[in-house]
């Protein structure tokens, strides 16, 4: 018998993904408007209800300078939000994969994050997301999957790429930050992972405990603009090099959120390909997306 899946967040940017990933499989896909997980007892009757095989979590508070003045309402998603959810399915028997991000690292090492780093985050969204991944492995030692990903870009949402692509038709030159590295990381990729990994867990051969969904490889976001106007065509030197001082925000940026890959290969899966190479597929779709979204 075929395994039954549960998605939260379905109708975000990775949601979407998943469960496009997912299609032709008993998948119940639910976006914020269908399970709010806040909702404590909703979340307990969904899931009960349900009794699926594999939850994969991909609801979030996701806006990180809002959470820096609005840190109380990103923990009630972030961090008890995804209690509600772990504890659903402990009393259901199901497993959980639970997406989760580099901003739990303090982001001033100088070599790639293992998946048993200590945590140090510097911001309100790192706090709250890390609340949920020590909710989840708390409260399921054994069928608890945190996966942490980073730098994400998707047809489904607004990113990086999608902005890089729009403004290269509107600007002669842009500036782009140089001083931050990380691991650019393409949705469709790490939903087919998110994917793999449940499989993998259901078989017995992925155990719980921390995985690091990112692409291969590393580079800056003035790396990742320059990329980007090369596939599109255009001059990538029309994007030029400048600092994290030139565009402050509210919340610290990690200057590095390069993550290891090891448990993947440890459980005989492959760690998600080069950045570079998944960009260039995905492009296409994201150019699609960005001129539909014009034309609305």
């Amino acid at each position: 018998m075929s395994a039954s899946w549960l998605v939260t967040g379905a109708g975000g940017m990775l949601g979407r993904d998943v469960v496009a990933r997912l299609a032709g499989r008993d998948a119940l896909a639910l976006d914020r408007s269908a399970l709010d997980l806040t909702d404590a007892a909703a979340v307990a009757a969904t899931v009960a209800g349900a009794r699926p095989d594999v939850v994969v979590n991909c609801a979030a508070w996701t806006a990180v300078d809002e959470a820096e003045t609005r840190e109380a309402e990103a923990l009630r998603v972030n961090g008890e939000g995804a209690s509600h959810l772990a504890r659903a399915c402990a009393r259901a028997g199901s497993l959980l994969l639970h997406v989760s991000t580099d901003y739990v690292f303090a982001g001033d090492a100088t070599a790639p994050y293992p998946e048993n780093a200590p945590p140090a985050p510097r911001t309100a969204y790192g706090r709250t997301k890390l609340a949920g991944e020590r909710a989840v492995r708390s409260l399921l030692p054994r069928t608890g999957h945190v996966v942490r990903t980073g730098w994400l870009y998707g047809a489904g949402g607004a990113n990086f790429v999608r902005t890089m692509i729009r403004l290269e038709s509107a600007r002669e030159h842009l500036d782009v930050v140089d001083d931050q590295r990380g691991q650019p990381t393409w949705t469709a990729d790490l939903a087919d992972r998110l994917v793999r990994l449940g499989e993998a867990a259901l078989a017995g051969t992925a155990p719980a405990g921390h995985w690091h969904g990112t692409g291969a490889g590393h580079g800056t976001w003035y790396d990742l603009a320059r990329e980007t106007f090369q596939l599109l065509g255009a001059d990538p030197a029309r994007v030029r090099p400048t600092t994290t001082e030139c565009y402050p925000r509210p919340a610290p940026r990690p200057a590095y959120s390069v993550l290891s890959h090891g448990r993947w290969r440890e459980a005989g899966l492959k760690p998600m390909r080069e950045w570079r190479e998944a960009l260039a597929e995905a492009l296409p779709g994201l150019v699609e997306a960005e001129r539909a979204g014009a034309r609305i």
